[in-house]
């Protein structure tokens, strides 16, 4: 027959075990409730995914296996299946690049000044579409790759059997309700994330290139920059297009903690950009309270 103390410590550590899931749903039930509120706000329809560096599952998830328009966020998975040729020596960033007169795309920051050279190198190229959401630069890149199914078939071989990208800029920013070209889920881009900047879909050297380029981004500040403390190092790629589509994917590095990425996509909302920004800033700040509890 048990002691009576040893029948009191089990007892203890049996409702200090079995409460533990509870207390974790009730923190989960709570982050969901924040966000349904805040999609609501937004009068369109959100989805989220954030997933701690090393981890197979997601730490949160909101509408997270629904179909997203990508828009620019497609753009770091883009230079990413680049780095992937780069590795494989199959390309040289140092390579230079001809930018056609006909190949000016609308909104090109740094490519428009070298229209009709061949100033700049695959790197650039890479660092313009990712920094500064360059479409020129973004289709150059689909060009070298040989077109947008090749992107396709990069995040098949990092094993995504989800996210598609099926036509060039400024095209791929349509975001037709129902339409599934060009898109991805949340849970695949957030994985997506941790496989490219934490784990080993890219060499050391291309993990590194690639988030330098995600943390010089240029076009985020308002976004999930905006809802995380200033001393965290944000790399993010942003997403812009028709139709109320606002989007933001980032790999998030909380001083002494675990990396995670986060992947916040917004479509069908009738807010402005501001207003927008301000929806991504406010899931952000939800998400990372949460994460580092």
């Amino acid at each position: 027959m048990p002691r009576p103390y040893m029948t009191r410590r089990l007892l203890t550590a049996g409702i200090l075990l079995s409460s533990l899931p509870t207390t974790l749903r009730a923190a989960e039930d709570d982050v969901h409730r924040k966000l349904a509120w805040i999609e609501r706000k937004s009068g369109g329809r959100l989805g989220v995914c954030a997933y701690l560096s090393g981890t197979t599952r997601p730490a949160v998830t909101y509408r997270g296996g629904e179909r997203f328009p990508m828009c620019s966020t497609c753009k770091a998975l883009l230079s990413a299946a680049v780095l992937a040729r780069v590795d494989r020596g199959r390309e040289s960033l140092s390579r230079k690049i001809l930018i056609r007169p006909q190949d000016l795309m609308h909104y090109s920051p740094i490519t428009q000044p070298h229209i009709g050279t061949a100033d700049l190198t695959l790197g650039d190229m890479c660092s313009a579409a990712v920094s500064y959401s360059d479409n020129t630069a973004a289709n150059a890149l689909l060009r070298v790759l040989g077109g947008p199914a090749m992107v396709t078939a990069f995040a098949r071989s990092i094993g995504d059997t989800v996210t598609r990208l099926d036509r060039w800029e400024p095209a791929l920013n349509e975001a037709l309700p129902g339409d599934p070209r060009d898109t991805t889920t949340p849970e695949a881009m957030s994985r997506n994330l941790t496989q490219l900047l934490s784990g080993d879909a890219l060499s050391s050297a291309s993990r590194r290139t690639l988030l330098e380029w995600m943390v010089a981004n240029q076009t985020g500040d308002a976004r999930i920059r905006a809802g995380v403390p200033k001393s965290w190092r944000v790399g993010d790629k942003t997403g812009t297009g028709s139709r109320g589509t606002i989007n933001d994917i980032a790999f998030i590095m909380p001083p002494e903690k675990t990396p995670f990425a986060l992947s916040i996509y917004l479509t069908g909302s009738p807010l402005s950009a501001n207003a927008g920004n301000a929806i991504i800033a406010e899931i952000a700040r939800t998400i990372a309270e949460m994460m580092v509890a």
